[in-house]
């Protein structure tokens, strides 16, 4: 009855007329976002973060998490519609999505993936409300050495499953951690590799960083391509429902999509990206039934099964970082951000000590999901003109968007420079198809590992056996040493990139 009593109190949260405002405002803004081709997520709610300074904290939160699943629904649009990956996580939807287009059948292919978001998007709201409580029960179990135990797990399954090279996902984190350091040492009150810049001893500002590796980087990384690269075509929308044989085969892809994009979503580092690519190599390697159109020549599966798991797994993103206070992938870090300018500390105590922001941001996942299956299909046309607008008037909108939003947060020019730097380092990462998103999760966890890690030793007097001698602590870093060693057999090494090629 417990969990009836919450739902019951979040939707009484979620349903007030303010919060569903901001929900709308987040669904439209995510959607937005996720056509427009280049700006993910993690940019729009990076650029959003000074902005919601002056909302109260469960709607600020209920916006931005509003951003982060429209996203993935506003991403299809364009996969399907112009062969353009609105956001990293549609890529896989490209594929088939874009051949139905080409055959007349986007109508179809869009409700495909609208409904099988959906779905997924609401059992993945389910799953965060039936496990939140018992895992937060197992969250208060953890001391200091358990959290770094944790921590080094995290960044080890970011490192696993990255994207590309293993050797670049380590020296991602590596260099997050680094710039972690940056700044005023917490036990001393002593500077530490601020180079005598007054500026630095505040440490490195993350919405710069976030802000400038993916927004800045990203349209640096569009301008350099020709315009032809940049071109759309609008492609014909009728007829919207797909037939019953249609019906038949999105039904079990949808599914196995749901499945696997809720365990995806939990795991550190795994997150949307992973789940979507994942669920089509499943799609791929079962059995194509007769009279089906093979995959990659616009076949129905290939949509709904990505939509369904990166859907999925945005919503279960969400538990380890309510529950444990451990961001699992970027947008989540970003969380954890908005969650620090709200004087919230993110961890297992939120449920207890602010039941109607836990409980109010479930509530409006389900009110979220609802609006963007109404807000998505009929925007269609509204986002096919929106994408004729040539990217030479849109990019200069979204760098001054970015510098205010930069400025507002310390009302300070260095930050403005330091954006810029970002955005030419974040270029320079995509041309070395280094992914970015383990340097934002080592440079958000570096901090918190230093803390409890001298947390731990000023406990057991300096002794470093308190890692492996509490049982809890050592079952952590045994697991995250076995990922270690699997992920470096060959055999599993080449299934993994086998798992990333696009095709």
């Amino acid at each position: 009855m417990d969990l009836f009593d919450n739902l019951a109190l979040g939707f009484g949260v979620a349903f007030t007329f303010q919060n569903l405002i901001y929900a709308f405002i987040g669904c439209l803004l995510g959607t937005l976002i996720g056509v427009l081709p280049g700006v993910g997520p993690v940019a729009t709610i990076a650029m959003l973060l000074p902005a919601t300074y002056a909302l109260p904290p469960i709607a600020a939160l209920i916006m931005l998490a509003g951003i982060y699943y429209g996203a993935q629904y506003g991403g299809s649009t364009t996969a399907i519609l112009v062969n353009l990956p609105g956001e990293a996580s549609s890529v896989v939807t490209m594929i088939d999505g874009y051949q139905m287009a080409r055959k007349g059948r986007a109508g179809p292919a869009l409700a495909a993936a609208g409904m099988g978001s959906f779905f997924a998007g609401c059992v993945g709201t389910l799953i965060l409300a039936a496990f939140a409580a018992p895992l937060t029960e197992v969250a208060f179990k953890f001391g200091p050495a358990e959290y770094f135990s944790l921590m080094v797990l995290g960044l080890i399954g970011a490192v696993v499953l990255a994207s590309g090279s293993l050797i670049k996902a380590v020296g991602m984190i590596v260099l997050g951690l680094l710039m972690g350091l940056i700044g005023t040492d917490v036990n001393s009150g002593v500077a530490r590799y601020s180079f005598d810049i007054p500026e630095l001893t505040d440490g490195v500002g993350f919405i710069v960083i976030a802000m400038g590796v993916f927004g800045y980087g990203e349209i640096i990384s569009n301008l350099s391509k020709p315009a032809e690269d940049r071109e759309v075509f609008t492609a014909k929308v009728t007829g919207l429902m797909p037939t019953a044989q249609d019906f038949k085969r999105m039904v079990p892809a949808v599914l196995r999509g749901t499945s696997l994009g809720s365990a995806l979503g939990i795991l550190p580092g795994g997150g949307a990206l992973l789940a979507a690519f994942a669920a089509y190599t499943i799609e791929k390697k079962t059995k194509i039934k007769e009279g089906e159109v093979p995959f990659g020549q616009g076949n129905i599966r290939g949509v709904a099964a990505p939509e369904s798991a990166n859907n999925a797994a945005s919503q279960t993103s969400f538990i380890p970082l309510l529950t444990l206070g451990i961001p699992p992938n970027a947008v989540m870090a970003l969380m954890v951000g908005a969650m620090t300018i709200h004087n919230i500390q993110p961890g297992p105590q939120v449920m207890t000590s602010n039941p109607e922001l836990f409980w109010g941001l479930i509530a409006s996942m389900w009110i979220g999901n609802a609006m963007l299956i109404i807000l998505n299909l009929p925007l269609i046309g509204i986002w096919i003109k929106l994408l004729s607008v040539p990217y030479r008037w849109l990019f200069p909108a979204i760098v001054l968007f970015c510098a205010i939003g930069v400025y507002s947060t310390n009302n300070n020019t260095w930050d403005i420079w330091m954006v810029a730097m970002f955005g030419v380092i974040g270029y320079v990462f995509i041309k070395l198809g280094m992914e970015p998103a383990p340097l934002l999760l080592g440079f958000i966890l570096g901090p918190m590992m230093e803390e409890n890690l001298r947390r731990a030793m000023l406990l057991s007097r300096g002794d470093w056996s308190v890692f492996v001698t509490r049982p809890l602590s050592a079952s952590l870093l045994a697991v995250a040493l076995l990922l270690l060693i699997i992920v470096t057999l060959p055999s599993i090494k080449s299934k993994r990139e086998e798992a990333f090629v696009e095709d």
